[in-house]
């Protein structure tokens, strides 16, 4: 009869093939087949209870095969929530039951609108597109002011699209409904030719339209305000409305045609399209039209207000104003819409002196009283509104106080509307549960939108719930048709199926799978660490899950040195002992291919961290079919369990011993504590060998024993794959020498059971005791 070790040794030299041999024998490849083909239609626990085939195959896998009976006791287990530490499946002492409820999912992921990396993102580029419109508006102001000088015709300009852009921008026009004949004319008009473009088609039409308000308003004012007339009333106001937006734009286009020296056909020398003056007025226009107030357009502002102040003599004509007007609300902090003109001409009339309880600051100021009495201070009128003889309406240093205030304040409201809309959206996208919601509200939607630098005045409704129901692993899906890159990046910032319901996130790794991998690494961190190795293995697990949020492909996986490492380190594989190239092998295998280079790893932890990641063939991120109650992972990890837990009950046939070695082989890494070999019938065995301890010591107080093991056995040792091999020779040579005439003691250990370990009565007994009942 062979040795313990020599029998040990034939099988552990080529791991691989010995359990590939044992994986394809005729009855362990059967029940594996029927595993994999049956494990995705189960949905339920009673279902997977039910089918004993399946149910007992996995008890096998997993060293429980002697609790296959107790179905009760297992349908806790599996109805637990590994992530909650106070669950059923975390109470129990035997890490087998984690490791069980781990590779199975009875509970679908969470479907939601965006994870908190997503919706991180989100505001992230919200944020940043915010401190970049003067960045934006100086590289388009840049292009226009070298590119008009070499246009030389109407249609140059129109035809491109970045000139055209700024001149729309610039002067309000639409660009979803403008008439290439009306703008091709006004551009091409001379305001002074009443034969002109402009005069014959818009001229005309303003004239009318205020002589039809002057006629709107003679009869409005023979009109008394009774039910009688209100219905007349009404239709005259409308009529006055109307004719206005006839005269506002009018007077849009003739602000346009005067900013360009195009001749009556449209032509004109490079050059001379625009003068100084006109380009300047031109990117003036175009600055201004932003909804914010940029570094850019706060300067333009203080240079009007600083070259203004001075000519005005009366505070009626300040306040007549609304440049002026707008510049000091905003500089002293009174930017509210209950603040008019008015106002302001109130305040710089009012007595200054704070003791006069019927000035206008004091009967008016409320809240804002200080700041009222501290814009008085600011001018100089008298209470009749006018200037005393020799004053200016301000001083040198009074006009640089408010121009220092304004350069300080000019983009608080536009912050406080950022904040604003911000927690808007956070707190709104939680509810959003289909994409007719999200384009519904439009917090939201035009958060979103301008978060990617998208226009929602200018995308389509219908354009953006296409976007966010496309496939982005097919290139033919809707968002690649439009070729532009921003609705690809914003489809990948919300997580839509193509049916318009929120799905749960398309995600390298599921939220579950995350968790198995968290935690197994806090757990190798902190086998034998202190509490503060533990906290920082909990903060890398922070970081891991988050990043693992914003992960698209396998190359951005591998790019990430710091993921990877954390993978390895759950797996229990020496970072060491894998190159960049080795692991990019590994995540190119097909692991249904016998052959590839994954599944012709000794160590299946690789072919299982594969597995636990949702990549296709093109390494891109894929939605899992979240039906399934086992990831791939789960799966995988099943069945190699299985084989070699079949592998050590075949070697345990012949010799216990070996099957006790293979079996201290595999879970030696796992003791982080001497009660773990306590708990461990089988592992405890090969210590009592090891050290030639007597079987009495069984009897012995439980932490006398741990305090003896913690003598003879350095724990961490057992980390070590050098050390534990020196140790399993040692024991096949105790153990050989124990049992050469007797009865081998490991038989009562290892058989009838798929694994040592505690009994089915003890563990049912600890169980009732640590969860109460």
């Amino acid at each position: 009869m062979l040795s313990t070790y020599t029998s040990y040794n034939l099988i552990a030299r080529d791991m691989l093939m010995s359990l590939d041999r044992t994986a394809s024998e005729t009855v362990t490849a059967r029940e594996a087949a029927y595993y994999k083909e049956n494990i995705g239609k189960v949905s339920t626990v009673d279902e997977f209870l039910d089918d004993y085939r399946l149910y007992s195959y996995a008890m096998k896998a997993y060293g429980l095969e002697d609790m296959t009976y107790a179905t009760a006791f297992m349908r806790k287990v599996l109805e637990s929530d590994p992530s909650d530490t106070g669950s059923f499946v975390n109470l129990l002492t035997d890490s087998r039951y984690r490791e069980f409820a781990t590779a199975f999912s009875f509970e679908a992921s969470t479907a939601t609108a965006q994870t908190e990396a997503q919706l991180d993102a989100v505001i992230g580029l919200y944020s940043a597109t915010a401190a970049n419109a003067g960045a934006a508006i100086k590289e388009e102001t840049r292009y226009y002011n070298a590119v008009i000088d070499t246009v030389t015709s109407v249609d140059q300009l129109l035809n491109n699209d970045r000139l055209r852009s700024y001149v729309f921008t610039a002067f309000g026009i639409d660009p979803s409904t403008w008439s290439r004949q009306t703008i091709r004319g006004v551009l091409a008009s001379d305001l002074d030719d009443p034969d002109s473009y402009f005069n014959t088609q818009f001229g005309a039409r303003a004239a009318a339209a205020q002589n039809a308000i002057q006629a709107a308003n003679a009869e409005l004012a023979t009109l008394e305000s009774n039910a009688a007339n209100a219905a007349r009333i009404a239709e005259l106001k409308a009529v006055i409305a109307r004719q206005n937006a006839t005269i506002a734009s009018a007077e849009k286009y003739a602000t346009l045609a005067s900013a360009f020296n195009f001749a009556a056909d449209g032509t004109a020398v490079a050059g001379t399209v625009q003068n100084a003056g006109q380009k300047t007025s031109t990117t003036e226009l175009y600055t201004l039209s932003n909804p914010r107030t940029t570094s850019t357009a706060a300067l333009i502002h203080r240079d009007y207000y600083e070259s203004r102040i001075a000519s005005i003599t009366t505070a009626s004509e300040l306040a007549a104003d609304p440049r002026l007007v707008s510049y000091v609300k905003v500089a002293f902090g009174l930017d509210k819409l209950s603040i008019v003109s008015s106002t302001i001409a109130n305040i710089v009339t009012s007595d200054p002196d704070p003791d006069n309880a019927d000035s206008y600051i004091n009967k008016f100021g409320g809240a804002d009283k200080e700041a009222y009495f501290a814009l008085r201070a600011a001018f100089n009128f008298q209470e009749d509104g006018t200037l005393a003889p020799g004053d200016a309406p301000q001083t040198a240093a009074q006009t640089a106080a408010v121009t220092r205030d304004y350069m300080n304040r000019y983009n608080d409201k536009d912050d406080e509307a950022d904040e604003l809309a911000i927690k808007r959206f956070k707190s709104q996208i939680a509810a959003v549960q289909t994409v007719s919601d999200f384009v519904g509200e439009a917090s939201v939607y035009d958060f979103a939108l301008k978060a990617y630098g998208l226009d929602p005045a200018k995308v389509s409704a219908l354009t953006i719930k296409n976007v966010l129901k496309s496939d982005l692993n097919d290139p033919k899906s809707y968002v690649y048709r439009l070729k532009d890159e921003r609705f690809v990046e914003f489809a990948k910032a919300f997580n839509f199926g193509a049916d318009g319901n929120i799905t749960a996130p398309k995600l390298a790794q599921s939220e579950s799978e995350i968790l198995v991998m968290s935690r197994a690494y806090v757990t190798a961190k902190s086998r034998f660490g202190t509490e503060d190795d533990k906290t920082l293995a909990e903060e890398e697990a922070k970081y891991y899950s988050a990043q693992m949020q914003k992960i698209d492909s396998v190359e951005e996986f591998l790019s990430d040195a710091r993921l990877v490492a954390f993978v390895l380190v759950a797996n229990g594989i020496d970072t060491e002992s894998v190159d960049a190239e080795f692991m990019a092998k590994i995540f190119t295998s097909d692991l249904d291919d016998p052959d590839s280079f994954a599944n012709q790893q000794p160590d299946r932890a690789f072919r299982r961290i594969v597995a636990s990641f949702n990549f296709n063939a093109e390494g891109l991120v894929m939605r899992p079919d979240d039906a399934e109650i086992q990831s791939r992972r789960g799966i995988y990890q099943t069945v190699d369990s299985y084989v070699r837990q079949k592998l050590e009950e075949d070697a345990g046939n012949d010799n216990a011993g070996v099957r006790l070695a293979l079996y201290f082989e595999r879970k030696a890494e796992t003791v982080s504590s001497p009660y773990d070999l306590l708990a461990d019938d089988a592992l405890f065995e090969v210590f009592k060998v090891l050290y030639q301890l007597p079987d009495e010591i069984a009897s012995a107080d439980v932490d006398a024993q741990a305090d003896m093991i913690e003598r003879y056995l350095e724990l961490k040792d057992l980390q070590d794959p050098e050390k534990v091999s020196k140790m399993i020779v040692k024991f096949s040579v105790l153990y050989d020498l124990e049992n050469q005439n007797t009865t081998d003691p490991a038989l009562s250990v290892l058989t009838n059971s798929g694994s040592a370990g505690i009994s089915a009565d003890l563990m049912m007994s600890l169980a009732q005791l640590r969860t109460g009942g």
